[in-house]
């Protein structure tokens, strides 16, 4: 059975999506790019920035087998270098669930 989390990408400074260096663009492309893959598996559900006024942060929703599978997807992501993870169990409630 497979286990939900909402996993939060979380800048180390607030202006990170406005001030982002050469560098770091680079990096948020990969992680793009990374991230693709799982969408296109099924694993990644939906992700992508939010727009809080407070600070835009990365928001993703996952389906895996267990918390070490997210560990490892979270570690394995170039993004993890510049910025940082938080994660949370979901009880998720899916369209083909209800009936």
């Amino acid at each position: 059975m497979k286990k939900y989390y909402a996993i939060k990408l979380n800048p180390r400074r607030a202006d990170f999506a406005q001030t982002m260096t050469a560098q770091e663009r680079i990096i948020m492309q990969q992680h793009i790019g990374y991230w693709k893959l799982y969408l296109d598996k099924g694993v990644m559900l939906i992700f992508g920035p939010v727009l809080d006024p407070k600070g835009t942060y990365g928001l993703g929703i996952v389906a895996v087998d267990s918390e070490e599978e997210l560990k490892e997807l979270l570690h394995n992501d170039p993004a993890a270098t510049i910025n940082d993870y938080e994660y949370h169990p979901m009880l998720a409630v899916m369209a083909d669930s209800i009936g």
